[in-house]
């Protein structure tokens, strides 16, 4: 499990992108998992669990179309 002491989503989709697979840890928002190279939505999410993981998917897809 990766600690992030802040959010910054594109420090984030360069790790998730990397591993493919595993759980992070964001300070002040909470704990994800990730499964193939995207962030999955946590069980019992709020509005900001959905915001992070739209924003963070979102940057994964802009590394993809950038090294394609």
């Amino acid at each position: 499990m990766r600690l992030f002491k802040r959010y910054a989503p594109s420090m984030i989709a360069k790790h998730i992108s990397r591993l493919f697979k595993g759980r992070i840890y964001i300070y002040g928002i909470g704990k994800f998992e990730f499964d193939n190279g995207k962030l999955i939505i946590p069980e019992k999410a709020e509005r900001r669990h959905f915001k992070t993981v739209k924003e963070v998917n979102q940057e994964i897809m802009r590394l993809r179309c950038a090294y394609a």
